[in-house]
């Protein structure tokens, strides 16, 4: 499975997540990659990974 692949999955499992007490600044935290494993990322995955980090930005206050 490639890296953005596995991103993607782990996205979604967080997204759908009902087990895990607390809310979403609790339980995730900005998505980090180097520029050789964004060069790999689909524009989706691209897409999902900056759509999760401005929520976090907008919730929790994350710093880019």
């Amino acid at each position: 499975m490639g890296k953005g692949l596995m991103l993607v999955s782990v996205l979604a499992v967080m997204a759908g997540c009902t087990t895990v007490k607390g809310g979403f600044c609790t339980v995730s935290g900005p998505l980090r990659l180097s520029a050789t494993a964004v060069d790999a990322l689909s524009d989706a995955e691209v897409k999902a990974l900056l759509a999760h980090n401005r929520k976090g930005e907008k919730l929790c206050g994350w710093k880019p």
